[in-house]
């Protein structure tokens, strides 16, 4: 019997030691901040640093597709230009612009197609964005002249139908090679921004550009047999393109799809086409297809889409089409009119 209870007084010590040791431990919890408290989780483990998801926000459709593909589930990424909206002419909101400056990072294509960035990065200054300009770096090329109208003059910032590009050709992304070019430039600031993630963000990146590589080939199987080299276009959107794979691009109006062409210009086109036998004129999504109709219509050509890839129509979502299957969709049209 003594010795039963000699070890039950043991045992009551013991128990009663454990419960002080534990009132004092809720005590210095209660009483001390929550910074502390994170700061010994990280003494302690020095090794885990924080998780970060990025706040991402992208000027147009292929900055998110691209960036999208990078980032994964890794942050959230969100377009500020609508899906079916075309975006050679909007400007951000208040709200936008508030938006943007909570972000963490803005992902935007550069070489002019962008005209409000420079207005948002001032507004933005001292804050924690960081910017990224997808095509810096690349070989810009200088825009298609700017057009005349009927009465000889040149159709100038401001106008209805014009939107400046400062004279340099923003469709870098219509460009597979180039696109891949992109993709990088976003991987990397990215990686910057939050460098627990950049392992994922390269892996990510290789894998997206390896699809992006095998498009590229296609393009260069497709382009090299085809019986023409020349396509007419709405507007002058694929002058990369034409030059990575030895074509020729001949755009009804410049820069901007919404520019309206003079009479002397459709003339040309008219002339040009019914020259080389051309028997398609390509129109675009987004904008009207009224001028290319009745060059076609004059020359008794038809018309199809090649798509600028500027922003997503209603059917594109619907079909779940992305960059990768509208560039095909692309392919497949110069596949045809380059071989009648």
């Amino acid at each position: 019997m003594k010795f039963s209870i000699r070890h039950l007084a043991v045992l009551s010590l013991s128990s009663l030691l454990i419960a002080a040791g534990c009132g004092n431990n809720n005590a210095s919890t209660n009483t001390g901040s929550s910074t502390n408290t994170s700061a010994t989780a990280t003494a302690e483990a020095p090794t885990a640093p924080a998780s970060h998801k990025l706040n991402i926000k992208v000027s147009f459709y292929p900055m998110y597709e691209f960036t999208k593909n990078i980032t994964g589930d890794l942050a959230d990424v969100e377009a500020l230009i609508p899906p079916g909206i075309e975006p050679h002419d909007w400007e951000p909101t208040a709200q936008d612009m508030a938006q943007i400056t909570k972000a963490d990072v803005l992902v935007y294509n550069g070489a002019g197609m962008e005209s409000w960035v420079d207005q948002v990065l001032d507004s933005a200054s001292g804050s924690k964005l960081v910017s990224v300009e997808a095509s810096k770096g690349l070989d810009i090329m200088e825009g298609a002249e700017e057009e005349e109208d009927e009465h000889g003059h040149a159709h100038e910032e401001g106008d209805d139908h014009h939107h400046d590009h400062g004279g340099l050709d923003p469709h870098v992304w219509l460009d597979p090679a180039l696109a891949v070019k992109e993709v990088r430039n976003i991987e990397a600031a990215l990686a910057a921004a939050a460098p627990e993630h950049a392992g994922d963000f390269k892996a990510n990146a290789d894998a997206y550009i390896s699809k992006l590589e095998a498009l590229d080939q296609e393009f260069r199987e497709v382009t090299k047999k085809v019986k023409r080299k020349d396509f007419i276009t709405q507007h002058a959107a694929f002058g990369y393109l034409a030059k990575e794979y030895g074509l020729t691009q001949v755009p009804i109006a410049g820069l901007s799809p919404e520019e309206e062409p003079s009479a002397a210009k459709m003339a040309e086109i008219v002339e040009f086409a019914k020259t080389h036998n051309v028997k398609t004129i390509f129109f675009e999504t987004l904008v009207s297809s009224s001028v290319a109709d009745t060059i076609a219509k004059e020359i008794g050509a038809k018309t199809a889409v090649l798509n600028p890839i500027e922003g997503l129509t209603e059917e594109d979502r619907s079909h779940n089409l992305d960059y990768l299957g509208i560039m095909r969709q692309n392919l497949e049209a110069l596949k045809i009119a380059l071989n009648e």
